[in-house]
């Protein structure tokens, strides 16, 4: 498999999912602005949100890929099938389950997430919305398991087209179905939903195409007893706080940032929308295709390869982030206002959403590295060493959040959590340095100092081509504020990719076929 251009399939179909989701957010900001209801939508669909990606997305993922890899390459196709079936029944039922106590005690929830919403009439909007989109975990949960399934058998593009049929029914939500509604943003509730059962409709089909439909049971024991269903439960456990002490993070934050002035939640949101961009084109991306590879290596004992593997990933990494990194930085205001500073979205939220971004971009490489590094420990079913690392970091971004959010308010609140993601990616690296899982390859010294020139002249023209405009005064003239925005993001890049071509990088050196 040739994963450079198998990474290129994924980021494709993730840069579609990212142009939809931008539109969505630019309609979404455009027809409810930052405020009270927007501030409770997104309370909202976090708690479920947050639930998909500790238990869907994160954990599960992280436990049930390596196993399965494991299963698939050792037992073959018939034991694997029978995982599937019985992993399949334990996790569908588990958050039906889960969903059910989400719309009962809705209130409680909200409450424990954003209390500073209970006074005023948000928190009941809130609670409505909550009660509407819990069952969402129920749908992203399947999603989670496909998704693990088709990886696994090395079919990327499904998993990552799915994400797209969401945003295509928010979007639908906003256009067609708020203006009919006497709250608004109720729409983007129903949407979520509408979403959801759209994202488990199209597995079915690639599902069958492999031979690993799963077989459901009425029985919510059925499966339990299998020795690995409980392995993975076993490994879901720790895992949680592995992948998601940045998730744990930004719901704490969100919790501090009801009590900061109205619309925080909101800017922070919509700058969290961005960081995402970067983080899902590579980093979600570099994840999905490392880990099964190094799960297939490890299971082989070909120490080599696995090495070898995540010197592409991180090689790729800095490559790709740095410049993205610098990028943000200096043309947060710019981004934040082409696309979303219209209709009810104010001056001066366009300044403040352009903070949190700015403050993110200082820790974007360690974000996505994390999702590069993670994967080494996963494949080789170690939790508890991303554990231990995890707990510390969560520990230091809330002491940063009380170091920050004094001085920058909710710009600190997006710093802690970038700097303690650069935190959990150093320790990560030291920790498969000091097992001698990894081994740079030759070569890093002299790759980095041409990088880091790349990069420092690429920071200096975006920032010298930004600063030509007056990106809040140019909110009239949409078409020429995303003209221009295009036209600083192709020179600048124009110029980083051609310093690196006359510094000796060739697309042939990343290029890398995994075994």
């Amino acid at each position: 498999m040739n994963l450079l251009k198998t990474l290129a399939a994924i980021s494709s179909m993730t840069m579609l999912s990212r142009i939809t989701g931008l539109l969505r957010d630019t309609l979404f900001a455009r027809a409810y602005g930052a405020g009270a209801y927007t501030d409770a939508f997104n309370v909202a669909f976090r708690i479920p949100n947050l639930l998909r990606r500790l238990f869907a997305e994160g954990a599960f993922s992280q436990a049930f890929v390596p196993i399965l890899a494991e299963y698939k390459n050792v037992k073959g196709q018939e034991a694997a099938k029978t995982l599937v079936d019985h992993v399949a029944n334990s996790l569908v039922w588990a958050t039906v389950i889960v969903s059910a106590i989400g719309v009962i005690g809705a209130p409680v929830f909200v409450f424990l997430i954003a209390s500073g919403l209970s006074k005023g009439t948000a928190f009941d909007d809130a609670v409505w919305m909550t009660r509407i989109m819990f069952p969402y975990i129920a749908c992203m949960s399947f999603v989670a398991l496909a998704g693990g399934v088709l990886n696994t058998w090395r079919e990327f593009k499904i998993p990552a087209f799915t994400p797209v049929l969401l945003n295509i029914a928010l979007i639908a939500g906003i256009l067609f179905l708020a203006p009919f509604m006497e709250q608004p943003v109720y729409a983007q509730a129903i949407a979520v939903m509408v979403g959801g059962i759209l994202q488990v409709a199209i597995q079915f089909p690639a599902l069958v195409r492999v031979g690993m439909l799963p077989k459901l049971s009425w029985n919510p024991a059925w499966g339990l007893s299998d020795p690995g269903v409980r392995r993975v439960l076993k490994k879901m456990g720790p895992a949680v706080f592995a992948v998601s002490a940045a998730q744990i993070s930004l719901m704490i934050n969100t919790t501090i940032a009801s009590y900061l002035p109205e619309g925080s939640i909101s800017w922070l949101t919509y700058a969290d929308r961005l960081m995402e961009f970067p983080n899902a084109l590579l980093g979600v991306a570099l994840g999905t295709i490392l880990l099964p590879s190094l799960s297939k290596a490890n299971v082989e004992g070909d120490h080599a390869e696995y090495s070898s593997l995540l010197d592409w990933g991180l090689r790729l990494t800095f490559l790709l982030v740095l410049p993205a990194a610098v990028g943000m930085a200096v043309i947060a205001l710019p981004l934040i206002a082409t696309l979303f500073h219209y209709g009810q979205f104010s001056d001066e939220a366009a300044r403040m959403s352009a903070q949190p971004l700015m403050a993110y971009a200082a820790g974007l490489t360690g974000i996505i590295l994390v999702k590069t590094l993670a994967p080494a420990f996963y494949a080789q079913q170690n939790i508890r060493t991303p554990v231990r690392i995890a707990i510390g970091v969560l520990i230091a971004t809330q002491l940063m959040n009380a170091i920050f959010v004094p001085f920058i308010k909710v710009a600190g609140l997006a710093l802690s959590i970038g700097l303690g993601a650069t935190l959990n990616a150093i320790f990560l690296y030291r920790g498969l340095r000091k097992r001698d899982i990894y081994k740079p390859e030759p070569g890093w010294p002299k790759f980095f100092m041409k990088l880091l020139f790349a990069v420092a002249v690429m920071g200096l023209v975006a920032w010298l081509g930004a600063s030509q405009f007056d990106w809040i005064a140019m909110r009239a003239h949409p078409f020429l504020r995303a003209g221009a925005l295009v036209l600083v993001i192709a020179v600048s890049g124009l110029v980083y990719f051609s310093i690196l071509f006359m510094l000796g990088f060739r697309l042939r050196d990343f290029k890398r076929r995994a075994k």
